[in-house]
């Protein structure tokens, strides 16, 4: 592993799918385009499931070194009783104790070793994300022992901001994961919501930096309709289409997504679903109890290429995100970018990306019912869907450039190093 003044650990990196794990990769290559070295500590995780189930899919443990970016895949313990063992030790009412023994967190003793041993000089570590506490905790570790700042970009889900006892949001702000944040030397937030969260945790407020994400419209814009429609023998042509772009899964909204489609279907209103991303327990088992009936208006597409993401948005009309846990929601920038309007759960990040009404719709967290009522609503209405997705084209192109992102980071780097 070469010199590496920036270390980035983050529990997945790609071709792992997901936001965090993108964006951490987008930061990384652009750091090393400005010239700077970066070290990437991640799991050999290909699939989330992977953290707590051997049998999931998984990548080589490997080290990789190219110019300036070195990755090293560390590789996932598993052991006869893990889930039980780990169980027991969490239940400790001690941080770093329940840090390192979460279930749900991947274990990676080479990891953990090398953040107890590595001599390699750095300047800071920035590490990602929530609710993944073995990998965090190593971070701290190592940036203690080599008394460097510890950065954090959490990606908080904040589940419904009116539920009192949301369990998103308690999972999220778990006793060692509130500890982490009273340690960190300098927290990425990305909405005001999130940075409110971090504040009521008790963290400085000259130690949270407001970010936000961003978008680049070449990736995702320029698709072909009839290429997307022939891609995914669409039959239905003359109803207009929701889409939707997640792991899917109950948390992610996409459960949601199958009963508004019971719903609409049941009303007479047509439509079509594309569903793209891998499927999680929680969305298997409900599409397998969907009816037939519903389940023709709907196609399961998988995981998208790159090549074939444009050709997935210019085949839609609604763009829905119902999400419990997302901290911001970068497939709505992807779907703004492509002038389609968004309607979602007012629930984590969410609640404040769309903005209601003026580029998107909001909807209570939970309400099946009213999220089905709004997607008639917009199915209904050229010039709504018009509308509310030209708003959001104009505010991807005003807002949210990955240039003007990424070089927060790159300026609160220098600052505190």
């Amino acid at each position: 592993m070469p010199l590496s003044p920036y270390v980035h650990v983050i529990h997945r990196y790609p071709p792992a799918l997901g936001g965090a794990e993108s964006y951490f990769a987008r930061l990384t290559q652009y750091l090393a385009q400005q010239g700077d070295c970066v070290s990437v500590h991640t799991s050999n995780a290909l699939d989330l499931e992977a953290f707590w189930r051997s049998s999931a899919r998984h990548l080589p443990a490997t080290k990789q070194t190219q110019s300036l970016l070195s990755l090293r895949r560390h590789a996932i313990r598993y052991y006869p009783g893990r889930k039980v063992l780990l169980k027991a030790l969490s239940m400790l009412p001690q941080p770093w104790i329940q840090g390192l023994t979460l279930p749900a967190s991947p274990q990676l003793p080479s990891l953990w070793s090398h953040a107890c041993n590595a001599n390699t000089p750095i300047k800071l570590i920035h590490a990602s994300a929530f609710p993944y506490t073995f990998p965090l905790f190593c971070s701290l570790a190592w940036a203690r022992r080599l008394e460097v700042p510890l950065v954090l970009t959490p990606f908080l889900h904040l589940g419904d901001h009116t539920a009192v006892a949301d369990r998103t949001r308690q999972s999220y702000l778990n006793r060692p994961l509130r500890y982490l944040l009273l340690q960190a030397d300098c927290i990425f937030v990305q909405t005001r919501l999130e940075q409110q969260a971090v504040l009521e945790q008790g963290v400085q407020a000259d130690r949270i930096v407001l970010q936000g994400l961003g978008c680049d419209p070449a990736e995702c814009t320029g698709g072909s309709r009839e290429r997307g429609n022939l891609r995914w023998q669409r039959t239905e042509l003359n109803a207009l289409c929701i889409g939707h772009l997640a792991n899917l899964s109950e948390e992610k909204g996409s459960v949601a997504l199958l009963q508004a489609a019971t719903i609409l279907h049941e009303q007479g209103v047509p439509f079509t679903m594309l569903l793209a991303g891998p499927s999680m327990p929680s969305f298997r088992k409900a599409w397998r109890m969907l009816p037939s009936v519903v389940r023709s208006h709907i196609q399961l597409l998988g995981i998208l290429t790159d090549e074939e993401k444009p050709d997935f948005y210019a085949a839609l009309d609604v763009f829905a995100l119902p999400s419990r846990s997302d901290s911001f929601g970068l497939v709505l920038l992807e779907a703004w970018a492509n002038g389609i309007p968004c309607i979602g759960y007012r629930a984590g990040g969410i609640a404040e990306v769309i903005r209601h009404d003026e580029d998107g719709i909001l909807v209570p967290c939970g309400d099946v019912q009213a999220l089905a009522s709004q997607l008639a609503v917009l199915l209904r209405s050229d010039s709504k869907r018009a509308t509310l997705g030209l708003q959001g084209k104009k505010k991807v192109a005003s807002e949210h450039q990955w240039e003007d992102k990424l070089a927060i980071v790159r300026r609160v780097y220098q600052a505190i190093t």
